[in-house]
């Protein structure tokens, strides 16, 4: 049993020292919850629609990627405009005024 002593005193327990592979570590924790902050940081130069299609496009909000289609749908935009919006968003990320930190992250 995991609530079993491990010495004498009682002061700790097997459970205390069986690791949980399905639990997320600190940093896994501090990481996800610090996610979702940088990412708003990284997109704060964009426009709302531009930030929303990169969202929607990469997957920002722990959804899935979605296609220039189905970004073209939920907005009411050809896909073709959904690229264009998309590449234009990408390039303000690129530039140098928009010091973010994401023009490191984009040119890999």
């Amino acid at each position: 049993s995991l609530s079993e002593p491990l010495r004498e005193d009682g002061d700790a327990e097997l459970g205390d020292v069986v690791e949980d592979r399905s639990a997320e570590s600190p940093f896994e924790m501090a990481a996800t919850a610090l996610l979702p902050v940088e990412i708003n940081r990284l997109l704060a130069p964009l426009d709302e629609r531009e930030r929303e299609i990169l969202r929607l496009r990469f997957g920002l909000d722990r959804g899935e990627p979605r296609t220039l289609e189905e970004v073209g749908e939920h907005f009411n935009l050809t896909r073709e405009r959904i690229r264009q919006i998309e590449a234009r968003a990408m390039s303000k990320l690129r530039h140098p005024s928009s010091d973010t930190g994401a023009r490191d992250l984009l040119s890999v």
